[in-house]
């Protein structure tokens, strides 16, 4: 089965990156065997973070957002990286 990437953006509840952070020192990522977590970067207000991420089965992404749905609202996008893309709309030219 092929891994595919995810863009995660979370959005912390109340614009709060407390809660997130604490949990996460605490607790770890929390994320089960097969998600894989690459990058991440964070917003210059701390308002959110986008997480790369990698999977076979995006079903896993359900068992990882329920330790956080309660402080953070996710929005998970498939990507491909840049080559990818060029390589499929090239295609089309």
């Amino acid at each position: 089965m092929a891994k595919n990437l995810y863009m995660v953006v979370e959005n912390f509840r109340g614009g709060d990156p407390v809660p997130v952070y604490r949990r996460f020192r605490e607790r770890g990522r929390l994320a089960p065997v097969g998600l894989r977590y690459i990058d991440s970067w964070v917003a210059a207000d701390f308002s959110r973070c986008y997480q790369l991420m990698e999977c076979e089965d995006r079903r896993l992404f359900e068992h990882w957002i329920s330790h956080w749905e309660d402080i953070v609202q996710f929005e998970i996008v498939p990507v491909v990286t840049s080559p990818e893309a060029v390589e499929v709309i090239t295609a089309k030219l």
